[in-house]
């Protein structure tokens, strides 16, 4: 079990990134041959991934909850997401394609994705007794003082004192 850290704390990431939300949905779930391959298919990408830091995946994490398999993901740019996403030579578009082939749209398997750019400064984060998560993954684990003890603060709306914590 990962390290619980029982402070307040915040992520900071340098520069814009994007978040990257990608699911599927077993719909007719006694059809696990066709399920399990599109399920079995993401892992190989994530390893793929992982071991190529240059490709521009910063953090993925995968949350399980029958009928549905969820993997956020943080990349650093939406350049470096098409790119994997469309390169023939790697593990998304050959999957992709065997979906579209073996599924498509017969209501068996649904698919989903959703990409959000998003600008430096942008975004607001807070973890209170929990281990490394999210974007604080992604980036770095910072303590939420100062102008970070409030949303408006990590926001830059303010100089954090605009919420009393106690």
């Amino acid at each position: 079990m990962p390290d619980i850290i029982p402070a307040r704390m915040s992520a900071q990431l340098d520069g814009d990134f994007v978040v990257f939300l990608i699911g599927m949905r077993v719909n007719k779930w006694w059809k696990f041959w066709k399920w399990m391959p599109v399920a079995k298919a993401m892992p190989k990408m994530l390893t793929e991934l992982a071991g190529r830091p240059e490709l521009g995946l910063l953090h993925a994490r995968t949350v399980f909850g029958f009928p549905n398999l969820l993997v956020i993901q943080y990349w650093r740019s939406f350049e470096q997401l098409h790119a994997y996403a469309s390169d023939r030579s790697l593990q998304h578009l050959p999957a992709w394609r065997e979906f579209n082939r073996k599924i498509a749209s017969n209501g068996d398997v649904g698919i989903w994705h959703e990409t959000y750019l998003v600008q430096v400064g942008a975004y607001e984060c807070l973890y209170n007794n929990m281990p490394i998560w999210g974007l604080a993954a992604a980036g770095g684990l910072v303590p939420a003082e100062g102008q970070r003890k409030s949303a408006k603060g990590r926001l830059r709306q303010s100089d954090g004192t605009d919420l009393a914590v106690k």
